[in-house]
């Protein structure tokens, strides 16, 4: 090793020194003197390879003070963060989907201590963590009986593994769906321990397939919502009413999974109708399976209402235990499900329904506002202008529909091969603000739909932050 390289290392501060430095004496008091050690080891160590190899390394107190405190700075940053969604998803899968209402957020932080989950407050004893939601449930769906589970992949697994295990489930081949993350319902299936009976083809099932293949060996037919698609043209389908009697008739349960889980008519507020549970039971439907997260706007769980003793079978499987939801996830749903009650208010107090049925004209003067202001924020590299788009609900929900809304388009100035460059170096900008802001890109631009921008004042204020070098 080089004269000059040996002395710059002797020159390298102590684990001790460092950890009695006045420049980490915040950091000590902020982060603990464990986590604090390990990033000073870090840094020298990195200090000495740096100078092993020949590169130049800051070995001085302070120089090595302020990388200690960048480190444990990134470390003490949360992992999930607020962010903007303008991707013109609303109910992004990847940035949450639903976004919970104050009222939801009060009863979590109420349930976050000690609280009656499991215990009667009436009878003295222990209670049913299914006793909070279900007269909700009942009451707003019709269902004899509820219960819920960590999210809807769980109920259909729940309900398939109750109610069918080594015996046979008939479903449309039409409807053998695949939605993110790879969840098949063939997967399930097999995963719940039942037999697949796939009836009539891709496009078009007719009663009769089912008819002529239910047996002994069937335990349940099951219609599951096409969630993230659609099949149009030469199609057809039996009608759950026309199901549920065949299903009837054969002593069968009929299992209706919808997916998104809209409680209240969307139809009421502007959208396009998406059915409900309430009129899945009473198309005949003897059980039902829905999403929290999705159109019913609450936190993620899967929701299981019908008849009571299916109810009753499914909460006695030992799995059930397993998907059970947590205090602070029940007391969030609660809070959802009583916004339910009082329909004429929905919109304004539950964000998703108000965010979906957000008019084209509200977005469109957001435009007109924040347009000049991001204009001057990104003077020097890109021009911004207002355009109309097309939102869309997102999580699988009403997947072919579309909502009109108004964008703000970034496009680079620069043309030709800097372009691209520019525009993915505009979008990561944007990506490393304090408040993440998500669009999209398309045709060249980068999109900020505005229907989810609710919070102008914060995102308007950020722009200072924007570091454009």
């Amino acid at each position: 090793m080089p004269r000059e390289t040996a002395n710059l290392r002797l020159g390298i501060p102590s684990v001790d020194k460092m950890l009695r430095a006045p420049a980490l004496r915040a950091a000590l008091d902020r982060h603990g003197r464990p986590a604090v050690t390990d990033a000073v080891r870090t840094v020298l160590s990195a200090a000495r390879r740096d100078l092993a190899e020949h590169r130049a390394a800051e070995t001085g107190d302070e120089a090595i003070a302020a990388r200690v405190n960048a480190i444990l700075d990134v470390l003490a940053k949360p992992s999930l963060i607020r962010v903007f969604n303008l991707t013109g998803t609303v109910l992004h899968t990847n940035l949450g989907r639903a976004p919970l209402p104050a009222t939801a957020i009060e009863a979590m932080i109420q349930a976050a201590g000690a609280c009656n989950l499991e215990y009667d407050l009436e009878k003295g004893r222990r209670g049913d963590r299914d006793s909070h939601l279900e007269p909700l449930l009942t009451r707003l769906t019709g269902a004899e009986a509820a219960t819920v589970v960590n999210n809807n992949a769980a109920a259909v697994l729940l309900v398939l593994n109750s109610l069918a295990r080594d015996k046979e489930v008939l479903v449309s081949r039409g409807e053998l769906i695949e939605i993110g993350g790879s969840f098949r319902i063939p997967d399930i299936m097999s995963r719940a321990g039942c037999i697949l009976r796939e009836v009539g083809t891709t496009n078009r099932t007719h009663l009769s397939d089912f008819a002529d293949n239910a047996g002994d060996d069937t335990a349940l037919v099951m219609k599951v919502h096409a969630s993230n698609y659609a099949i149009e043209g030469f199609t057809t389908a039996p009608a759950e009413t026309a199901l549920a009697a065949l299903a009837k008739e054969k002593d069968i349960p009929f299992v209706n999974d919808l997916g998104s889980g809209a409680l209240a008519d969307l139809a009421e507020y502007g959208l396009p109708h998406e059915p409900t549970p309430a009129e899945a039971l009473a198309d005949g439907a003897d059980i039902v399976t829905f999403s929290g997260d999705k159109l019913l706007g609450g936190p993620q769980a899967g929701l299981i209402v019908g008849r009571a003793d299916l109810i009753a079978k499914i909460r006695k499987n030992p799995m059930k235990r397993a998907m059970r939801l947590d205090k602070v996830t029940i007391a969030a749903l609660e809070a959802i499900l009583r916004l339910y009650t009082d329909p004429a208010r929905l919109a304004d107090r539950l964000p998703a329904i108000g965010l979906l049925s957000r008019s084209a004209a509200d977005i469109a003067d957001a435009a007109t506002r924040i347009c000049p202001v991001l204009a001057n924020a990104l003077e020097p590299i890109a021009d911004v202008g207002i355009v109309a788009c097309r939102s869309q609900i997102g999580s699988g929900s009403l997947p072919v529909d579309r909502l009109d809304s108004t964008a703000l388009e970034i496009r680079p100035r620069v043309q030709g091969r800097g372009e691209g460059r520019t525009l993915n170096r505009i979008v990561e900008v944007f990506r490393s603000l304090p408040a993440p802001v998500i669009g999209r890109v398309q045709d060249g631009a980068l999109l900020f739909d505005l229907r989810c921008l609710v919070d102008e004042l914060s995102f308007v204020a950020q722009l200072e932050a924007l570091d454009l070098s």
